[in-house]
């Protein structure tokens, strides 16, 4: 604890006492209050995403018109293309655009308004993708509401074409 100790050096006028404090107790204190608080309070549990996987003993394809659906294909250097309808129809463009918010998330609300609960979304991904762009496009989905979705780890050839045709530089 504090301890007073006082020392006579003989011929001096005054009397000076020092003080020593004894930390111990306190840092006994503080570690117990430590220790206390890291058992008692909840570590932060992580945050993830709710995903519905679809059963893999039965064949549950549904039905969704080409009208109703967006394809979107995840490509190297964070690139994002999309269309809609067939990739074998031959008046089908397809559009580049990238992450920002006047980006993809512009483009899901538009779609989403213009065509209405039955919008689904067809998530493919080039090899050259990064992980990273997926789970940022599935929290575009979640921030845009669009609960319909399908995660496809293919490209066709049709859309393999459209990809080289679209990484050509113009002449």
């Amino acid at each position: 604890m504090a301890e007073i100790s006082t020392s006579d050096k003989g011929g001096s006028r005054r009397s000076r006492q020092s003080t020593r404090v004894d930390m111990t107790p306190m840092v006994d204190l503080g570690f117990l209050l430590i220790t206390f608080f890291m058992l008692t309070t909840t570590l932060l549990k992580p945050v993830t995403m709710q995903l519905s996987m679809p059963d893999k003993t039965t064949d549950n394809a549904s039905d969704i018109r080409e009208s109703e659906t967006l394809t979107v294909i995840l490509d190297k250097e964070n690139k994002v293309y999309y269309y809609q309808g067939i990739p074998t129809d031959p008046n089908i463009a397809l559009k580049s655009t990238d992450f920002s918010y006047k980006g993809i998330r512009q483009v899901l609300f538009n779609y989403k308004t213009k065509i209405g609960r039955n919008f689904t979304v067809v998530i493919k991904a080039t090899d050259q993708a990064h992980y990273r762009n997926m789970v940022d496009l599935l929290d575009e989905l979640a921030i845009t509401n669009n609960k319909q979705y399908a995660i496809v780890n293919t490209l066709t050839t049709n859309e393999q074409n459209l990809l080289s045709l679209q990484s050509r530089p113009s002449i």
